[in-house]
């Protein structure tokens, strides 16, 4: 049987040049290095290298080893880095809504998979619409999403707190005949509550600005293109909310809940009771 140590010497001396350089490279003296060699050569039964001064050159038969030596010294590394992780948890696909994306959430996952190197965690921030379709689908285990009140199905539920919400530097006029809006494509629960809540007042309506990105909508908000309805944690400082006495009312009975696929693995439940932990903390503190 080869020898790894014998063969590590015999590939760090040609790739090296030399014998003293070598012993550099496998932290061996150059006498060491040489004794490496010349047992390697007893073992094949064959001269391995050209001796010629200094100069340092694999024989016919060197040069057929070297491509095994090389093989052989790699899958040596590959099964001890295998070895010497953690045992696998498998892998977890989560859908998360944007706003909770661009909030706290996202340090909390790259501490579960500090924690957790065995866990390998495949993130998607999506509406919450298609998160619920991809979720029946089988194609997340967990998803943390907007919703109806009162739904069934959920590890755990939150009630949001959603606001009419318009530029502080440029407001909309609230009294013009017809309220620009802007919203997520349709689809999107908070653009059906906020079309819903005008229609149910008496008031119309246009779609002024539409994107499926968050950060899009509270820019939009932001420059005075029109209202728009957001959650306490979407708020930004350049927004201010309308109120109950300008006839914006909060929107109510939506939740925020926490959903597993029917056969979720142990890892999918112990990172939904992290997630748990962690809307609670929210929770709390948006009180």
């Amino acid at each position: 049987m080869l020898d790894l140590e014998l063969l590590r010497s015999f590939v760090s001396v040609v790739d090296a040049g030399g014998f003293t350089r070598a012993g550099e490279r496998v932290h061996r003296t150059q006498s060491t290095v040489s004794q490496q060699i010349k047992r390697l050569e007893e073992d094949i039964g064959q001269p391995l290298l050209h001796r010629d001064g200094k100069a340092i050159a694999p024989t016919e038969a060197g040069e057929r080893l070297l491509s095994y030596a090389r093989r052989l010294l790699s899958l040596a590394e590959e099964a001890r880095d295998v070895l010497a992780r953690p045992a696998s948890e498998g892998a977890v696909k989560l859908g998360i809504p944007e706003d909770f994306a661009a909030y706290r959430l996202t340090k909390l996952l790259a501490s579960c998979t500090r924690e957790r190197p065995g866990l390998r965690l495949d993130v998607r921030a999506d509406q919450s619409l298609y998160l619920k379709r991809d979720l029946a689908r089988g194609e997340l285990d967990l998803a943390l999403l907007k919703r109806d009140a009162g739904e069934p199905g959920a590890i755990a539920v939150w009630p949001e707190r959603v606001h009419w919400v318009t530029s502080k530097s440029h407001p909309v006029d609230i009294r013009a005949k017809s309220l620009p809006l802007i919203g997520f494509p349709g689809g999107c629960l908070y653009r059906a509550r906020a079309i819903h809540a005008l229609e149910s007042a008496g008031r119309s309506w246009h779609m002024a600005y539409t994107s499926s990105s968050l950060a899009g909508i509270q820019a939009a908000v932001a420059a005075g293109m029109g209202l728009s309805i957001l959650s306490d944690m979407s708020i930004q400082a350049d927004h201010r909310m309308l109120t109950a006495k300008e006839g914006f009312k909060p929107i109510d009975k939506t939740e925020m809940a926490l959903v597993a696929s029917p056969n979720a693995s142990p890892a999918t439940l112990r990172l939904a009771d992290r997630l748990a932990a962690f809307c609670d903390s929210v929770q709390i503190k948006a009180a």
